[in-house]
């Protein structure tokens, strides 16, 4: 669902969508807006897009996100800060002790060592500049990273994976209630039946192209 609704900011607003990592309860961006005063705008409409739909999915209302997004910027031909900043948003999963390796269905590493397209993000300038072809470039990034040595995350205190939603909804399920929506939560669809091929196919392609091992074709 989240990847979908990238996909609509993405269709909404011009910028570039570098790095991304969902995790169990925060999500890692690297992207550069076109316009870099509509930043906020970007995340407000994520995040708020985002939200609709799960809160609508789960028939719920209210904030869905914890807290507002954190952002840092550098400048653009910073190659060795875009580079780090790469491979620390792909360490993520290895430094929360998900996996051993790099590759997660979640996150576009995959897209830079095997150059995939995902449908969702693109190769970084900086990547590109690693050598001088793809297959080189894509090899020099893999290296980049095993040699990278993250540090180990603290214990997770939430998370709003599968278990949780499936809890969420089990308890309205129980309540059989219905709640008063206050106008400042109110959605902005009155009727809206949840695209869920189009969900489906977003998310396919994203995972086609970055899990391990990748889907057969």
């Amino acid at each position: 669902m989240l990847l979908y609704a990238i996909e609509q900011c993405k269709a909404k607003y011009e910028f570039k969508l570098y790095g991304i990592c969902i995790m169990s309860n925060h999500v890692h961006y690297l992207m550069q807006p076109l316009v870099p005063k509509e930043m906020p705008k970007i995340m407000h409409f994520l995040n708020w897009y985002s939200a609709m739909c799960f809160n609508r999915m789960l028939n719920r209302t209210g904030h869905f996100w914890e807290k507002r997004y954190h952002a840092v910027g550098f400048p653009e031909d910073d190659q060795r800060r875009a580079l780090n900043t790469l491979r620390y948003i792909h360490a993520n999963p290895k430094a929360a002790g998900m996996q051993r390796g790099f590759f997660y269905d979640f996150s576009n590493y995959g897209s830079y060592e095997r150059l995939t397209q995902d449908g969702l993000t693109e190769w970084h300038p900086a990547f590109l500049s690693m050598a001088a072809t793809l297959e080189l470039c894509a090899a020099a990034y893999r290296r980049f990273c095993e040699r990278y040595q993250p540090k180990p995350k603290s214990e997770r205190r939430s998370h709003w994976g599968s278990k949780l939603l499936a809890r969420i909804v089990a308890e309205r399920r129980a309540r059989r209630r219905k709640y008063k929506i206050s106008p400042g939560q109110k959605s902005l669809w009155e009727d809206w039946d949840e695209p869920f091929e189009e969900i489906k196919n977003v998310a396919e392609k994203f995972k086609a192209a970055n899990q391990f091992p990748p889907y057969p074709k």
